[in-house]
């Protein structure tokens, strides 16, 4: 009996550990705030998709005769601009620049600088000091400076303005991966797997990205909200999108003459920039608490 005993005990399963990222995803759940976050980023994302089934006029006509029409005249919700458009169209339609131009810089600039940052953290040395101080060089100048000078440099566009925005967070995403990937260099792991052989590229791949992509990522979702801002400030200044495109920031520009006639509907952009920039901001802070193992 006692054989048979030990045997059960020996041959029984053990539990099922749940994985890190399985307890970030319960952890992240049981945020409400990070929660409605992502449900208001996710209707504004599915705003964007599906405008033109959404907007109930052409964000393009224009009818000199119902020039700034209040919010709540019939036949427009949020009523018109200054040329007559559709207020509520030209916002729905404005959300797909609006986010493109938020989420693609901070993507290009995730996938450049993550991968500067992991080398010159990864190699150490000369290497290092000489890649960091290059990207201080870019990261001394405020965010706002850098990328008005790169666009002005550049040109208006909503190309060079995409471009303008990638460099301006490249140097902000590289640090964070260079100071994390340095930390997980000096593991025993690392070590371990050096001294049986692997090789650089393997070792990297292996134990180092997974380790380093998920901080990386965590701090380039809190940078959306900043790209946004940047890129409505681009616009507004008339350096990014151009007229007649229907985009936040470039909508703030040409109601500003209508502040003094119809201010909530001049404010109606900037409370859709507003509106989304916290709900990244709430998202990434989610993220972040989700991500701490000490919880």
């Amino acid at each position: 009996m006692a054989a048979l005993a030990e045997q059960s005990i020996v041959e029984a399963p053990l539990p099922k550990t749940a994985g890190y990222w399985t307890g970030v995803g319960r952890r992240l759940l049981r945020d409400p705030v990070a929660i409605f976050a992502g449900l208001v980023i996710l209707a504004l994302i599915l705003m964007a998709i599906f405008a033109p089934y959404l907007a109930p006029a052409d964000p393009y006509r224009a009818s000199s005769l119902r020039r700034l029409r209040p919010i709540g005249t019939a036949g427009y919700p949020l009523g018109s601009d200054e040329l007559g458009r559709d207020m509520l169209s030209r916002l729905i339609f404005g959300a797909r620049l609006s986010l493109f131009m938020g989420i693609t810089p901070v993507i290009l600039a995730f996938g450049i600088g993550s991968a500067i940052g992991i080398f010159a953290g990864y190699v150490g040395g000369w290497v290092n000091t000489a890649v960091m101080r290059t990207i201080d060089v870019f990261y001394a100048f405020p965010s706002v400076l850098l990328a008005v000078a790169l666009s002005g440099a550049l040109g208006a566009g909503f190309g060079n303005a995409l471009v303008s925005l990638t460099v301006v967070f490249v140097p902000q995403i590289a640090r964070v991966a260079e100071a994390v990937t340095t930390q997980v260099r000096s593991r025993d792991y690392v070590e371990a797997a050096r001294a049986s052989g692997a090789g650089g590229f393997t070792i990297v791949r292996v134990h180092v990205l997974g380790n380093v992509l998920g901080p990386i990522f965590v701090y380039a979702t809190s940078l959306i909200s900043v790209s946004m801002i940047l890129a409505s400030g681009l616009s507004f200044l008339g350096l990014g999108t151009r007229p007649p495109e229907p985009e936040w920031g470039l909508m703030l520009n040409t109601l500003r003459t209508a502040i003094y006639v119809q201010p909530w509907l001049a404010a109606l952009p900037g409370v859709m920039i507003f509106i989304t920039s916290i709900a990244f901001n709430l998202l990434a802070d989610g993220l972040r608490s989700a991500m701490d193992v000490k919880q």
